[in-house]
């Protein structure tokens, strides 16, 4: 009995927004799924998310050659597959960086980013992530977030765990401590999962856990177990109903059995 992945995605303007600044790629022949959240002016925003997809997916096609030249360090210490996760997010960061210093109209523009990679015929997945969007693995009945946000909160709950409820409310929220096209190199987060049949991944931006609290998030999944698209769009749908602050962007995998 072997696995395989099912996977869906959806996007939305969400609705107070008059443009869509998320991205998402869906690139099955790597199973690779990855989701983007633009921001900057003059729509650049879309720009940059729609750059981060394509760099990172370029990268991989490029990388099915032995031959190429790798553009950052290669870490003989983790595996190959974890090393061209990271420099794929790695050169769409440079990428970025360049293209928003070429162009005024791009000046200041970046993108956050979350992507699942899952190897060893869908029994391992590596996460890696830039920014506040987010993964989240549903096991069973229960919700995990896999990532942490570079959000200023989390830097200051670093820094001083013991802060009070009332403290944290006094920070701004929403501020991103980390992003593609800010600096010339980042850093990219990553870790491994291990996988297991019926585990599904929920990649999103924050349009969608800004609105769903986890709970909610768990009982759309639950109640459209098998129809991953349905359970995707009710998501998107529901968090719309919510007031749709945001754009809204929903990457949903599921590891089957044949």
């Amino acid at each position: 009995m072997g696995k395989f992945l099912r996977v869906a995605g959806v996007t939305d303007v969400g609705q107070e927004r008059d443009h869509n600044e998320d991205s998402f790629g869906l690139l099955p022949q790597y199973d690779l799924f990855v989701v983007a959240d633009g921001m900057g002016g003059h729509r650049a925003g879309d720009v940059a998310s729609k750059m981060a997809i394509e760099s990172i997916s370029e990268f991989f096609v490029a990388t099915e050659k032995e031959d190429i030249t790798w553009p950052f360090h290669f870490d003989p210490n983790l595996p190959f597959a974890v090393n061209r996760l990271v420099t794929a997010i790695q050169v769409a960061n440079s990428r970025i960086y360049q293209a928003s210093l070429r162009n005024s109209e791009h000046q200041g523009m970046g993108t956050t980013v979350v992507a699942i990679h899952f190897v060893e015929d869908g029994k391992k997945c590596h996460i890696a992530h830039v920014g506040d969007s987010r993964c989240y693995r549903i096991r069973g009945e229960s919700i995990e977030l896999v990532t942490m946000d570079h959000s200023l909160i989390n830097d200051y709950l670093r820094a001083a765990p013991d802060l009070t409820e009332d403290q944290l409310a006094e920070l701004p929220r929403n501020v991103i401590t980390r992003a593609l096209g800010m600096q010339e190199s980042v850093l990219v987060d990553f870790q491994t999962d291990q996988a297991q049949v019926g585990d599904v991944n929920l990649l999103c931006s924050d349009g969608l856990n800004g609105m769903l609290n986890d709970d909610e998030i768990v009982q759309v999944i639950t109640q459209h177990r098998g129809d991953l698209n349905e359970a995707a769009a009710r998501l998107v749908e529901l968090a719309n109903e919510r007031g749709g602050e945001d754009n809204v962007t929903v990457v949903l995998t599921e590891v089957a059995e044949d």
